[in-house]
């Protein structure tokens, strides 16, 4: 890694892939998501992780994300631990699709005149599901990978999902759900 590398910067999750090829290939999703994307790093830190909960959201992007690969991690590992090959986790692909889950968004949001995140054009088309996959597979992300991205959202719903994929998806909505019911 370079240090001047805004992508490990935002993401020091990236050193917990041990395949150093994926890291990077995750790595290189999220530098094109920031090429194409109106939202800048510091962007992240600031607007909120979802349109969906209400104008009074305080919680960032970032601190979201971060969130929700740090539980995702921990119950894989959990997992792993009590059952063994009886239902293995691989790690590795959990990870990288646990930070890649929403690098979409960054396709979907736009901002509107007083800097705050909306959804765009673009996003009313594709959600972000669909624009991570398309870009994972840019970066030649494996499809055990971009299965977690597409499955992590409701679309996920329609299709069998992966260990990896139910652990990521449980990650995102037990940290999504209480703040869109909060009355």
């Amino acid at each position: 890694m370079k240090p001047e590398d805004v992508v490990y910067k935002l993401w020091p999750e990236l050193e917990w892939i041990s395949d150093e090829t994926l890291r990077e290939k995750t790595a290189e999703v999220w530098r094109r998501a920031l090429s194409r994307s109106v939202l800048t790093p510091e962007d992240l830190y600031r607007i909120p992780f979802t349109l969906l909960a209400g104008p009074d959201l305080k919680v960032s992007f970032m601190d979201h994300k971060r969130c929700v690969v740090h539980i995702a991690r921990e119950s894989g590992a959990k997992m792993n631990e009590f059952f063994g090959e009886d239902l293995p986790v691989n790690m590795d692909v959990l990870i990288s699709g646990a930070i890649l889950a929403d690098v979409g968004k960054l396709l979907e949001y736009e901002l509107d005149e007083k800097g705050r995140a909306i959804q765009g054009s673009y996003g009313r088309y594709l959600r972000h599901p669909f624009s991570g996959v398309s870009l994972a597979e840019e970066c030649g992300i494996p499809p055990e990978v971009c299965h977690i991205i597409a499955a992590h959202a409701a679309e996920g719903d329609l299709v069998k999902r992966s260990t990896e994929a139910y652990v990521v998806h449980h990650a995102d909505f037990m940290t999504f759900l209480p703040f869109k019911n909060k009355s």
